[in-house]
């Protein structure tokens, strides 16, 4: 029942080219940036992706990205990344665009069992009826369009059907956890985090604070165990560092006045 290891490496040692992975966080809350480097200094390549987004210019999946690692990903947005954006547009990288709450229930029904369900999103929209570019050729046209999905009409409403998502691996990342597996996430750093643990075959878990099982509170448990596989204690320093993505200050000036 001890599902703790010792050093990252170690976690994600046996993550070979060409695995699935799906990874939590959204913009740089709650990502796991410790077994991301990890991963990185191991060298499996050719890696598919399922997060939020990936990463940022440097940071996050955009390690990986970065270094050649990651040929195909699914998420709701690219952002500020302008590698991402780069590689995508110049044909190096397949990237399927989901609308962000289907990822997120793409990602629930595959950890549920559920292997397709029916949603409003995208319908009368590319993402159902196909034609969304998944890769560009070096030219700029599009290489792989995305597929028409089924829709189907239930109470006179229209509705696409969207697979569910299972993944190799998962890597998420706790405020807390214990060393069954059991995890507990603070705020907006829950986000895709307790979606990717459930959907990956092998999930491991990085935790700001390791404790021994029994202290952690049952009803605030967010990630039962029984969807980890490994956990990472960090160190204190490790777990300090939560880069800002965009750094918003008042002056002195302005402190207490109301937006327009």
């Amino acid at each position: 029942m001890d599902k703790v290891r010792a050093t990252a490496a170690e976690a994600v040692a046996d993550i070979p080219s060409g695995a699935s992975l799906a990874v939590g966080g959204f913009g740089l809350s709650g990502v796991p940036n410790v077994l991301i480097r990890a991963l990185h200094d191991s060298g499996p390549d050719r890696l598919s992706v399922v997060s939020n987004n990936c990463g940022v210019d440097g940071g996050g999946l955009g390690i990986l990205l970065a270094a050649g690692r990651i040929v195909r990903v699914t998420g709701s947005y690219i952002g500020d990344n302008k590698e991402f954006a780069r590689q995508y547009l110049g044909g190096e990288l397949e990237v399927e665009l989901v609308p962000q709450g289907t990822l997120a229930e793409r990602l629930r029904a595959g950890g549920a069992g559920i292997p397709a369900f029916f949603t409003p999103a995208g319908v009368g929209t590319q993402v159902a009826d196909g034609g969304l570019p998944w890769r560009y050729a070096p030219d700029g046209t599009v290489a792989l369009p995305s597929p028409a999905k089924e829709v189907r009409v239930f109470d006179g409403r229209e509705y696409v059907m969207e697979r569910g998502i299972t993944t190799d691996f998962a890597l998420v990342r706790a405020a807390r956890g214990d060393r069954h597996g059991n995890l507990v996430l603070h705020r907006s750093a829950r986000n895709f985090n307790p979606l990717a643990a459930t959907a990956g075959r092998i999930t491991v878990a990085e935790v700001e604070e390791l404790v021994e099982p029994g202290e952690l509170d049952p009803d605030n448990v967010h990630i039962p165990g029984v969807f980890v596989q490994r956990v990472v204690a960090l160190t204190p320093e490790q777990a300090a560092d939560k880069p800002i993505e965009r750094r918003m200050v008042r002056t002195a000036a302005t402190q207490g006045t109301v937006p327009a």
